[in-house]
């Protein structure tokens, strides 16, 4: 998708430091994090937000969970636990609509999360 900033670094023409890479699956760290472990990962195909899921995108999604979670026990936050957030939509807080999940751990987290 043309002007989809995450489109852009997936084909690698906007620089990121990717953690995470496959045919289908980007991972990179963001650029304003929230806790010292703070990854992206995304569907390499666009897809707006989780709300454009459909039954078709089960083997992208088990991909980026795996993703995610195997990234949590590289960076040594899987034992005491992390969180994986999708926004969707401007008043969940979406900034870039393209699917993603956040990685979020290495300090204690709230509830509610704002």
């Amino acid at each position: 998708m043309s002007d989809c900033l995450f489109c852009d670094i997936a084909a690698g023409s906007i620089a990121a430091t990717k953690v995470y890479e496959t045919d289908a699956v980007v991972g990179f760290e963001d650029i304003n994090p929230q806790a010292p472990v703070h990854v992206l990962f995304i569907p390499r195909e666009h897809v707006a937000s989780a709300a454009e899921l459909s039954d078709a995108h089960g083997d992208v999604l088990v991909e980026l969970f795996a993703a995610a979670a195997a990234h949590a026990r590289e960076a040594g936050i899987a034992d005491r636990g992390y969180r994986i957030v999708t926004n969707v939509g401007d008043d969940a807080g979406q900034t870039v609509h393209h699917l993603h999940l956040h990685l979020v751990g290495g300090r204690q987290m709230m509830w509610p999360p704002g």
